[in-house]
């Protein structure tokens, strides 16, 4: 039996009031007690909890009124998303747009299959857009790392425990990006609160090509900069020109600890969506660089109810008291 029938409430009501129990109610009404069970705990009048059949059945219209409808793939529900997905939009970024300007949407797992799909029948490139493309993420191991101490290192251990809450603009975290066959790499340098990124290109990974750039990069934050966390890449090793430069505090994670810097880690990736494994790095231009660093901080994120770094950042810098509403 699927749904009761107001007949059936009238019925229903009428065996309460002579004392019939629910078990035998589901028995003169061919249906299973868990379903007499579930009707009077659904339908039951909660200011004198007696069971009444014309409200029972109101507020069970009402609920199938109410309740979520399924959402479908519509024509315009596609339009959307392979705009948005062609613009570099995660598909969970997607719902969480569409849900804010109130269009029509379906879930993020279900983009993925409609993407998946299209990619096995060769039909589209949209999943070219996607971060991963559909790769396997492999983590760094121990063994192949290749990682060093570095001198005069101070660890993130002693770092203000204010900085884990990612509340304040300034507590910045940096690596580095590596070209086709090691040569040539990107700067990255992104702020924990706000995702805000800066990036630039240099030649090589040697420590002093690359404090040089992160001192470049940071010149315009340098009033609002708090600290700075690095992994333990030998291209860090100039820290110190850093730290003189800026008056900033330089930490370092605990070796093999990616997710001490679980921000940074994060933009890493959606870089690489634009310039993947394997890219020659000599063969892109500063302004390419420049133009994936708009395009991500003007790029909605779900962890900031998908508004955009830039306006994160706005908020953190001008607006504390809307910044730190929870």
């Amino acid at each position: 039996m699927s749904q009761i029938t107001l007949e059936q409430r009238y019925e229903i009501a009428s065996l309460i009031k002579t004392g019939v129990g629910k078990q035998e109610i589901a028995d003169i009404i061919g249906c299973h007690k868990t379903t007499i069970y579930r009707e009077l705990k659904r339908n039951v009048d909660l200011r004198s909890n007696r069971y009444s059949a014309s409200l029972a059945d109101r507020k069970c219209r009402s609920r199938h009124t109410n309740k979520p409808k399924k959402l479908y793939l519509t024509s315009s529900v596609i339009s959307n998303v392979e705009r948005l997905i062609r613009e570099d939009f995660s598909p969970e970024q997607i719902v969480g747009i569409c849900i804010k300007r109130k269009l029509d949407y379906v879930s993020h797992e279900t983009i993925y299959k409609y993407i998946w799909q299209l990619k096995k029948t060769k039909s589209s490139t949209l999943h070219q857009h996607l971060r991963r493309q559909g790769r396997k993420y492999k983590k760094r191991s121990a063994v192949n790392s290749g990682r060093g101490m570095i001198k005069h290192r101070v660890g993130i251990d002693k770092r203000p425990k204010i900085v884990e809450r990612k509340k304040r603009f300034g507590d910045l975290e940096v690596d580095t990006i590596i070209g086709k066959d090691h040569i040539g790499a990107i700067v990255t340098i992104n702020d924990r609160a706000s995702g805000m990124l800066k990036m630039k290109r240099t030649k090589t990974r040697e420590s002093f090509e690359v404090s040089a750039a992160i001192n470049e990069l940071l010149e315009d934050w340098i009033p609002y900069i708090k600290t700075i966390t690095a992994d333990n890449g030998k291209e860090f090793a100039e820290h110190r020109r850093v730290t003189e430069n800026s008056q900033i505090d330089f930490y370092f994670a605990d070796p093999y600890c990616s997710w001490q810097r679980g921000a940074n880690e994060n933009l890493n990736g959606l870089i690489r969506q634009y310039f993947p494994k394997k890219t020659d790095f000599k063969n892109i231009t500063d302004q390419q660089v420049l133009n994936v660093q708009n395009k991500l901080n003007d790029r909605p994120r779900k962890r900031f109810n998908f508004d955009t770094p830039v306006e994160v950042m706005d908020k953190l810098l001008f607006k504390p008291e809307v910044a730190f509403i929870d």
